[in-house]
């Protein structure tokens, strides 16, 4: 076969070389610079990860006082977590001989490993704190109500597997005070034996030892539940939370995006509308489905693209200067204050006092009068009515304003002060007066289970809410008090636990007036 006349395959395959890069470029991106709608939009729609957003966002939306943030700053706390995390894995080894050596290692021997651990540290720290921010973000302006109920209950779930993640990171430096938290929370898993045992039913019937094993995958804490740890904390719980950060984001862009008031378009009639399109002629009155025709309508009917800018790069660029807040405020954090490490773990040596982390010192405080009552029952009480509140609360009144609906701000207010001062008082009782097994030494303690400090506090706040039910005429009036009462009551304990709470869980105002040994 012949060569083609005229052509130099040497100089065509050097051609094809040197301008590799740029179709490299062409061919992940096809649609070229987003430097028009048509390619923004594309742009967005070609993309696995950026998919998951609309191609467009309300202004509305991008206001920094409607969502402050917190949504992408949970995400931006995940990553930065778990790019840290990936990091110390290298070096970890997740067995107890070795771990607190390597954490030692991580410390003192390995470039840049304290500051890798502190970054960790912090930014699942911060995590925890942005996820609570945004849920009670997401409530105080509605953004649980229809068509966003079911995105409410993968929030729910963001929740607890986010404090599941950071607990399970709490026992990987197997040093004294990781081992004796760990074993608190082993305790209250075990805490249900306080009602089987009062019943004399536990040789049949143990949950709370089931619970205990499932945990530590022993009867102590040990090797077992150090694998386990690490497992879940490395693995299961990260992908668990991928996933549902995934739907999470997907529901959103589903829901018609982020909740606003019905009033914003004139709201933002002052605002600049570069990039934005007229109101629709005609509203839309059918929703039409790939193959056919269907019932119904999506929340999208009704809704034309007016006062929306496109996400590329608007809604990106947000985005990406929450993530560099966000790791400024880890860094910042980490070069000031170092992840402790305490003396290796000593099963014979019980830290005293022995304390949970700090997200869990409010259900600590609760669990010193009953282990059931606040390390199992009332959480799962809590849990079960924030899954309640979009399907109790059907109102349309103040969905995507702030403390929207009746009562509001005034209503909030009062709720913060009354669920602030209920703990303290309660708190200043029991502390200055026992409570009663104190007073009754005797006593059954299913009665004891059953009226505490932790149920009594409950059962304070359940009335007011019925009261601003009852004042108000509104299921949304008391969704806000009860809410606002527990974030109140879930402070105020949080602090005990962490400033006042010394040796044998006994009150002291300061720490220098600690016993001496």
């Amino acid at each position: 076969m012949t060569p083609a006349a005229g052509k130099d395959a040497l100089r065509e395959f050097y051609g094809n070389l040197k301008s590799a890069p740029g179709r490299l470029l062409e061919t992940a991106f096809r649609t070229g610079p987003p430097a028009t709608d048509r390619s923004r939009s594309t742009f967005v729609f070609g993309n696995v990860f950026l998919h998951l957003h609309a191609v467009r966002t309300h202004l509305w939306s991008l206001r920094w006082s409607t969502t402050l943030g917190l949504g992408i700053m949970s995400v931006s706390a995940f990553l930065i977590a778990l790019v840290t995390g990936v990091m110390l894995m290298f070096y970890y080894k997740p067995y107890p001989d070795a771990a607190y050596e390597s954490m030692k290692d991580i410390a003192f021997v390995v470039p840049t490993g304290r500051l890798i651990r502190n970054l960790h540290r912090w930014s699942a720290n911060l995590m925890v704190v942005a996820v609570i921010l945004h849920m009670a973000r997401a409530f105080y302006t509605a953004a649980y109500r229809k068509p966003r109920e079911y995105n409410w209950l993968i929030g729910i779930g963001l929740l607890v597997v986010t404090l599941g993640l950071s607990f399970t990171g709490y026992l990987l430096p197997w040093d004294q005070l990781a081992y004796w938290a760990i074993t608190i929370g082993a305790n209250i898993a075990q805490s249900p034996r306080e009602v089987t045992d009062a019943l004399g039913i536990t040789e049949y019937f143990d949950p709370g030892g089931l619970q205990r094993l499932l945990l530590l995958g022993s009867d102590e804490v040990g090797a077992e539940a150090l694998i386990r740890f690490y497992l879940l904390h490395v693995m299961i719980l990260p992908l668990i939370i991928a996933m549902l950060l995934a739907v999470h984001f997907w529901r959103i862009r589903k829901d018609g995006g982020l909740a606003r008031p019905a009033d914003a378009g004139e709201r933002l009639a002052g605002m600049r509308r570069e990039e934005t399109y007229p109101v629709f002629t005609e509203a839309p009155a059918k929703t039409y489905h790939l193959a056919a025709i269907v019932r119904g309508r999506t929340e999208h009917v009704g809704r034309g693209p007016e006062n929306t800018v496109p996400s590329m790069p608007h809604l990106f660029y947000a985005e990406l200067g929450v993530l560099m807040l966000t790791f400024f405020a880890c860094l910042a954090l980490s070069l000031v204050s170092d992840a402790p490490l305490k003396e290796l773990a000593n099963p014979n040596v019980p830290e005293n006092p022995a304390k949970a982390p700090w997200y869990f010192l409010g259900l600590q405080e609760l669990v010193s009068y009953s282990a059931f009552m606040g390390g199992i029952a009332i959480p799962a009480i809590v849990l079960l009515g924030l899954a309640l509140i979009p399907y109790l609360d059907r109102e349309t009144e103040g969905t995507g304003r702030w403390f929207g609906g009746p009562g509001g701000w005034p209503l909030v207010r009062f709720s913060a002060v009354f669920g602030v001062c209920a703990p303290i008082l309660l708190e200043a009782f029991a502390i200055r007066f026992g409570w009663l097994r104190e007073w009754f030494p005797n006593i059954p303690q299913l009665v004891v289970t059953a009226i505490n400090p932790a149920t009594i506090l409950t059962a304070i706040y359940a009335l007011f809410s019925l009261w601003a039910i009852r004042r108000y005429q509104s299921t949304r009036a008391g969704a806000l008090a009860l809410f606002t009462c527990f974030l109140g009551g879930f402070l105020v304990l949080t602090v005990i636990g962490t400033y006042f709470r010394g040796p044998n869980w006994v009150f002291y105002w300061s720490p220098a007036d600690w016993p001496h040994h």
